[in-house]
């Protein structure tokens, strides 16, 4: 597996959405302050925050992804994500719309189920592997 596997940096319809709408808007509003045109501007600020939303709301549609690479099954550019709808874990623009994320479990040192076990209860369930025994 080389770099270029790795690579995997908005290849997606809400980042090149964003991205060419953004662009738009900064050349409208480059070409207005050069010819000095203060409602070129507006349209070229407007331009901007609209790419910006666009981006936002493709991601929150599905269309966006997770940081990170992708597996190489969902890595082209069209292909939605799976879990867009639900929110990513650790991504701004979910946590901005309100969608709480739990993060990935962290698993539990190696020994750490033996040892619940082992000083757990006489009748009491053994915690499920991976998983703490504290309440």
């Amino acid at each position: 597996m080389g770099a270029h596997a790795e690579h995997d940096m908005g290849h997606t319809v809400a980042g090149w959405t964003g991205t060419a709408v953004v662009t738009l808007g900064f050349a409208v509003a480059g070409a207005a302050f050069v010819a000095g045109s203060g409602p070129g501007l507006w349209a070229g600020a407007a331009l901007i925050l609209l790419g910006a939303v666009a981006a936002w709301t493709l991601h929150l549609a599905g269309r966006g992804k997770a940081t990170g690479p992708r597996p190489p099954e969902l890595r082209h550019w069209r292909t939605p994500d799976p879990a867009g709808r639900h929110g990513h874990p650790d991504c701004l623009g979910c946590r901005l719309a309100g969608r709480r994320t739990a993060r990935a479990a962290v698993p539990a040192p190696a020994g750490a189920a033996a040892h619940a076990a082992a000083h757990a209860p006489a009748g009491a369930a053994a915690p499920a592997p991976g998983t703490s025994a504290r309440v």
